[in-house]
């Protein structure tokens, strides 16, 4: 499977307690805010905030809280100003990351994730460095075991995927970004719970990490995915699966 599933999957695992729900509210709540300021208000006219609003309600975040967000970014009520950046970087065994920024001090998150990187084994790279590996994806993972492949082969390819791929224990469905929604809502009639379900970037190739570096990256993406001023993350290390399932 490719890092991002991996890391993806622990993202499953990790966001169960309070204390991460709490830290999702608020990151979804300030993509809802630069989207409506950026777009304007009007989910029909403006794909980013309909795609922060599905991720919103994916979340269960209460509807006064996302229309709090929508008023915010388009000025209907006071609210803070937030600078997008995207950063790049090198992790353990020379893994490559991908860091989205929502922050109203760039300096501060820029120390505060250079940081981050440097205690875990890893060092914050140039403009370009390894964006080149990614590609801006729709992604929906399944398990297995919730849906019928046949089913899901069908609704997906239908709808207009690109690709299903599976695993042992997981469905893989990739999309352009633009079809991402029209796919989801032909699952979506299959009632099968997802893994994950987001238009994310996706790793072009892997890096195979092991032991004492897989570890490390476990742990540089867990402090990144905490960071306050971080909105994603996104790497190609390939985790073990042993590591995984104990994160």
């Amino acid at each position: 499977m490719s890092g991002h599933n991996k890391w993806a999957s622990i993202k499953h695992k990790k966001g169960a307690n309070d204390a991460k729900r709490g830290k999702i509210f608020t990151k979804l709540i300030k993509e809802i805010t630069v989207a409506a300021r950026m777009g304007g208000g009007d989910l029909n006219g403006n794909p980013r905030l309909r795609a922060a609003v599905l991720a919103a309600r994916a979340e269960n975040m209460p509807k006064d809280n996302i229309e709090r967000g929508i008023k915010k970014g388009t000025g209907e009520l006071e609210g803070v100003s937030y600078e997008e950046s995207l950063y790049e970087g090198y992790g353990p065994g020379g893994a490559a990351v991908l860091v989205e920024s929502l922050s109203d001090n760039k300096n501060r998150s820029v120390a505060e994730i250079r940081h981050i990187f440097s205690k875990n084994g890893g060092s914050l790279g140039t403009s370009g460095c390894v964006a080149w590996m990614f590609k801006k994806k729709g992604y929906i993972a399944l398990e297995r075991q919730a849906v019928d492949e046949e089913k899901l082969m069908e609704k997906a390819l239908e709808a207009g995927a690109e690709d299903v791929r599976e695993d042992e224990t997981t469905f893989e469905v990739i999309t352009a970004p633009e079809d991402f929604e029209a796919v989801k809502t032909a699952i979506d009639e299959l009632k099968a719970s997802y893994i994950s379900s987001e238009v994310t970037m996706l790793p072009q190739n892997t890096t195979s990490l092991a032991g004492k570096e897989a570890d490390q990256m476990v742990k540089l993406m867990d402090m990144l995915e905490d960071c306050d001023d971080v909105q994603k993350v996104y790497t190609n290390a390939d985790i073990p699966d042993e590591l995984v399932s104990r994160a």
